[in-house]
């Protein structure tokens, strides 16, 4: 695998009983780079997220990470490598507070992740990285709402910096901006255009205006294929990318 590259796919392939969900596909993610991954409904993107971190097993094909062959690899040695991946249905504790669930993802390196019965206290030590990363997606000050009583959009927020508490190398995010209202879709752009300096972030996204304005390179699945690749001006100028969104919601 060359140096720039930090992910890739070669021929990968999922059946489901027959039903091919995805079929052949070779992705290379450089490494630094946002990375779009786009196609009508029933594309196979989110299937290719489940297949990257292992949560699906692959049924033909190759999956590298840092040149390393990880498909056969568990789901948790996925993670634990520093693939990391968000999805679609917000993921928090809604009794707990914001800090209290960023505290939460932040004990896995200190491996006490099960220890349910210590006192919070014990939890202390965390608090100011915890704090650190709700300030990095602009929650500081909510740090002690419950999750539950939090906007929608703030609640993708929290998530992501739940997500960022495993320290990923490679961020998988998908449609962070799912059912948001304009103004929160803004703020949560500007949120993964932050984190992802220092780190590659390959997404799924529906809002097309939004994978303008972030990605670097834009892969367009369709009915399990790569349709096409490249930036943006030349997927959406691609009359075979225009035809498979015809009547689409994107």
């Amino acid at each position: 695998m060359p140096d720039d590259l930090i992910l890739e796919t070669r021929e990968v392939t999922k059946e489901f009983r027959g039903f091919v969900a995805v079929a052949g596909v070779s992705l290379k993610v450089k490494r630094g780079s946002i990375h779009g991954l786009i196609g009508p409904n029933g594309a196979g993107k989110t299937t290719m997220f489940n297949l990257l971190t292992r949560f699906l097993p692959v049924t033909r094909g190759t999956i590298l990470h840092r040149g390393e062959d990880v498909t056969r690899m568990p789901p948790a040695q996925v993670a634990r490598r520093g693939v990391v991946r968000s999805f679609q249905i917000s993921a928090v504790f809604g009794s707990l507070t914001a800090l209290e669930n960023v505290r939460i993802a932040l004990q896995r390196p200190l491996g006490t992740s099960f220890r349910f019965w210590a006192p919070s206290r014990s939890l202390s030590v965390l608090d100011d990285r915890a704090r650190a990363l709700l300030a990095d997606v602009d929650l500081q000050d909510l740090a002690d709402v419950p999750a539950g009583e939090l906007p929608y959009g703030r609640k993708r927020a929290l998530e992501l910096a739940t997500t960022l508490a495993l320290e990923p190398e490679v961020l998988l995010l998908d449609e962070p901006t799912a059912g948001m209202g304009h103004e929160d879709v803004g703020r949560v752009a500007e949120l993964i255009k932050r984190v992802a300096r220092g780190r590659t972030v390959l997404m799924v996204e529906h809002n097309l205006s939004v994978v303008a304005d972030l990605c670097d390179t834009i892969t367009v699945l369709a009915r399990g294929s790569v349709l096409a690749e490249g930036s943006y001006a030349q997927v959406s100028a691609d009359p075979s990318v225009r035809e498979a969104y015809i009547g689409s919601a994107a």
